[in-house]
């Protein structure tokens, strides 16, 4: 059925005396700048992912070449490889919907993993460096491998902090 009334239409603003500027506070909700901050956290997120997955590489590379048959320092290097796997491929996939009710604590429990993971990655690659770690010395075997390796752990660290950061500012009261 068809009304042949219009809708009554609210010219409130319009025939206000009020500048435009100076809209009232419903008119400037800060639902906008949350939902702009909750897609930076997004995007830091799963870039930051990437670079999980990118650490993970270098060293599943690594361990191929001349650090495989490093007693200890090889295996840490297939389990760091599976670590950034497990951990990448979470944070790339839509944990707030796999988990219900508790995606947002599982999007802060696997972030924070990725940080811990690159942050010991980068610790652990900076004591072998510097002195012995598990009675290796890093001699240089791969100087790309060890740059590729440590720019991926510090962008990792960078971008899923900053992610964490940019998620706590777009709720309105974080829950963790």
């Amino acid at each position: 059925m068809r009304s042949d009334t219009a809708p009554e239409v609210s010219t409130a603003l319009l025939d206000s005396e009020q500048p435009h500027d100076e809209l009232p506070a419903a008119a400037t909700s800060a639902a906008p700048r949350r939902a702009l901050i909750g897609c930076g956290s997004l995007l830091t997120r799963l870039v930051g992912a990437v670079a999980v997955i990118v650490t993970g590489g270098v060293h599943l590379q690594a361990y191929s070449g001349p650090y495989g048959a490093v007693p200890t320092i090889g295996v840490l290097f297939l389990v760091n490889f599976a670590a950034a796997m497990a951990i990448g491929v979470s944070l790339l996939s839509p944990l707030e919907h796999l988990a219900g009710r508790r995606g947002s604590a599982a999007v802060v429990l696997v972030t924070a993993a990725g940080i811990g993971l690159a942050a010991v990655s980068l610790a652990m690659l900076i004591i072998s460096e510097h002195g012995t770690l598990f009675g290796f010395h890093e001699p240089g075997y791969d100087p790309t491998a060890i740059s590729r390796s440590r720019l991926a752990e510090i962008v990792a660290i960078a971008l899923l902090t900053a992610s964490l950061a940019l998620r706590a500012l777009a709720r309105r009261r974080p829950r963790w």
